[in-house]
């Protein structure tokens, strides 16, 4: 998953001074392909990287240089949150990132015949905002009717992904089921991340999420032996490129892009990301990486998509949650 990314919208509803429309295109713009792209990111890097070692490299290095902008730019104090903050933000930093994104890293690192597709897991994927609704429903929530004719239609998408038409269905049931795995973590994450007391900056919160996702997948990927048979001399370049763009242009561009977003643009338009990124992870896997975009993929992706948009347009910015506006972040 894209890093898993997320951020809350500006404090009480408010929102800066509108900025420019080219400067909001341009910033969504990098959204919709910088985070689309990191599904084919990760299928490259793990052609000869460890999986999870591969994504606690990339959150501990972002963490890392995040941190660093934030203390040269604000002071000695920029980091500094409480204990409870801390905590709520490591728990959902290990549910987003480790068990959120280090699932997605896993299916899409499969042996031939059984790994996802990178188009297809971005497809998986956009049923988070899906799954939102529905934690939403456990709290006494009433989400609108046509809120949940978006649900049914996205998940009948994915029905269709799973579906055995012919021989074989049209992504393999292993690496479907984990990639939906993912997305509930994800799902969860987001969730508890609008009623946790977290750090007030989303930078901050990012800092530690990262790093708590970091730690995780490190003991996670050492208990898997990857750490044992990790030679970095036989890791190729182009995977190590592959992996500098996951932190650099999927941890941090788009992330910075999206968060100024967030206050200078509304969030309906904001929110198209969740249904672009798809689009776009599916277009770049088939055009960079000939992965298969088979009669089945446009089907489901489409119902998807067209559920994932449905949900997105019908909830008004004020029935918004911290959750929602985190629901598909890579």
């Amino acid at each position: 998953m894209p890093a898993g990314p997320t951020g809350p919208a500006p404090p009480g509803g408010s929102a800066a001074p509108p900025a420019r429309p080219a400067l909001i295109w341009t910033a969504l713009l990098v959204v919709y392909v910088l985070w689309g792209s990191t599904y084919l990111g990760i299928r490259v890097a793990v052609e000869s990287l460890p999986a999870l070692t591969s994504a606690g490299l990339r959150f501990a290095a972002a963490a890392a240089v995040l941190a660093l902008v934030l203390r040269v730019r604000r002071g000695a104090g920029a980091l500094r949150v409480n204990r409870r903050q801390l905590g709520s933000a490591a728990l959902v930093g290990v549910l987003l990132l480790a068990a959120g994104n280090g699932l997605v890293v896993l299916a899409e690192s499969g042996p031939p015949g059984t790994a996802v597709p990178s188009g297809v897991a971005a497809l998986l994927v956009a049923t988070v905002p899906l799954l939102v609704v529905l934690l939403r429903t456990t709290t006494g929530d009433r989400p609108r009717f046509w809120t949940f004719v978006g649900v049914s239609l996205g998940f009948l998408g994915l029905v269709l992904l799973v579906l055995p038409t012919g021989e074989s269905a049209a992504v393999p049931l292993a690496g479907a089921l984990t990639v939906v795995a993912a997305a509930t973590c994800w799902s969860v994450g987001s969730f508890l991340s609008g009623r946790l007391t977290m750090p007030a900056d989303p930078f901050v919160a990012t800092v530690y999420e990262m790093l708590a996702g970091a730690v995780a997948l490190a003991v996670l990927a050492a208990a898997r032996g990857e750490l044992r048979d990790f030679d970095p001399g036989r890791v190729t370049g182009r995977s190590w490129l592959a992996l500098a763009y996951l932190m650099v242009a999927g941890s941090l561009v788009a992330f910075t892009a999206y968060v100024w977003l967030l206050h200078h643009a509304p969030i309906s338009l904001v929110s198209t990301y969740a249904y672009v990124n798809p689009v776009v992870a599916v277009a770049l896997g088939a055009l960079l990486a000939a992965e298969p975009v088979t009669a089945p993929v446009l089907l489901g992706g489409a119902v998807i998509v067209a559920g994932v948009a449905l949900v997105v347009s019908t909830e008004r910015p004020g029935r918004r949650t911290g959750a929602a506006d985190r629901a598909t972040r890579r």
